[in-house]
C-alpha cells in the first residue's frame, strides 16, 4: 500500500472513532461510497437474507457499530477503506439525512425546493450538522423520534432532494472518495443533529394507505422481487427499472425501494446503479 493510501486509511479509520464515541454507528467504505467488505454470502447460490446473524462482516450497514474494538476489527478487514458510513435510523440520535444534491444542468435547484417546502408547510431547518459534499451538494443532518422509523427515498418530496433513513447511511465527513472529499461545513461540526421539525417529519412519514399496503410485499411486492431476482446479465437494469416502475404506480415504491435494491444487488448489480435506477423509475412515474 503506498504512503497516501495508508495516510488515508489510518485518518478515515481515526474519523471512524470520533463519529463511534460520539453515539454514531460507523462502518468502512470504499472510495466509490460502498461497504468496503464484501458479502460473505457472495458465493451462495441462492439470495441470503442474513443481515449479520452468521457473525461475519459483510454485510453493508447491518455491520456498523460504535464499539471501538470492532470498528478497528471493520478497518483493520478492509485496509482499502477510505471512509466511513453512518448508519441512520439507529439508537441514539437515530439520524436523518437530507440529501440535497447538485443538479449540473441547473434544471432542478434542491436548495429552493427544500425552501419552497419549508415556506409551504411552515418548518425551519434548525441549525445543525451539514456536511458538503465533493459534488458541491450537502447532507443535512436530524434526529429523529425513535419510534417513527424513516423510509430511504430518491427524489420523492422533490427532484434532487434524497432522504437516508433506516437502513441508509451517510458518507461521514473526512472520507476521501473518487469525487473528492466530505467535509463538515464551516461552524457546524460542534453541533448535535437537531431535531427534525415535525412538520418535515411528517412529510417523511406519509400515511400508509391501507388497502395498498396490505398487499405489500406479500403480493403484488414480492411478484416484483421475484422478476428482478430472475434477471440474467444484461437484463439488471432493464429489470429493476420495470419493477420498481411498476411499484411507483401502484403507490408502494418507496416502500418497496430497500428491497428492490437488495434483490438487484444480489443479481450482481452494484448498489449505486441500483439506487440511481430506482430513482429513475420514481421521477417518471412522478412525471406521468
Amino acid at each position: 500500500m503506498a504512503t497516501t493510501d495508508r495516510r488515508t486509511a489510518t485518518l478515515a479509520l481515526a474519523h471512524a472513532l470520533t463519529a463511534a464515541e460520539h453515539g454514531l454507528p460507523v462502518i468502512p467504505l470504499s472510495a466509490t461510497k460502498l461497504p468496503a467488505l464484501r458479502s460473505p454470502h457472495r458465493d451462495e447460490s441462492r439470495p441470503s437474507g442474513c443481515r449479520g446473524a452468521c457473525g461475519l462482516p459483510g454485510h453493508g450497514v447491518h455491520d456498523a457499530t460504535t464499539d471501538p474494538a470492532a470498528v478497528r476489527a471493520l478497518f483493520a478487514s478492509a485496509p482499502w477503506a477510505t471512509g466511513y458510513g453512518i448508519a441512520c435510523g439507529r439508537a441514539p440520535h437515530h439520524l436523518i439525512g437530507v440529501d440535497l444534491d447538485i443538479d449540473t444542468t441547473g434544471l432542478n435547484d434542491s436548495v429552493a425546493a427544500l425552501q419552497h417546502l419549508a415556506l409551504q408547510h411552515l418548518f425551519t431547518i434548525p441549525p445543525t450538522v451539514t456536511v458538503l459534499t465533493p459534488s458541491g451538494g450537502r447532507h443535512i443532518w436530524l434526529s429523529g423520534p425513535a419510534d417513527v422509523p424513516v423510509p430511504n427515498s430518491a427524489g420523492r418530496l422533490a427532484p434532487g432532494i434524497d432522504i437516508r433513513g433506516a437502513g441508509g447511511y451517510l458518507v461521514g465527513p473526512g472520507s476521501v472518495t473518487t469525487h473528492g472529499t466530505y467535509r463538515l461545513l464551516p461552524g457546524t461540526g460542534t453541533l448535535p443533529p437537531a431535531p427534525c421539525p415535525s412538520a418535515l417529519l411528517h412529510l417523511l412519514t406519509p400515511p400508509a394507505h391501507p388497502h395498498r399496503h396490505h398487499t405489500h410485499p406479500d403480493d403484488r411486492g414480492r411478484g416484483l422481487i421475484r422478476f428482478v431476482l430472475a434477471a440474467d446479465e444484461g437484463q439488471r437494469n432493464t429489470r429493476l427499472f420495470w419493477a420498481a416502475c411498476r411499484a411507483y404506480e401502484h403507490g408502494f415504491g418507496d416502500a418497496l425501494a430497500e428491497a428492490l435494491t437488495r434483490a438487484a444487488i444480489s443479481t450482481g448489480l452494484p448498489e449505486h446503479e441500483a439506487r440511481a435506477t430506482i430513482a429513475s423509475a420514481a421521477r417518471l412515474t412522478t412525471t406521468r
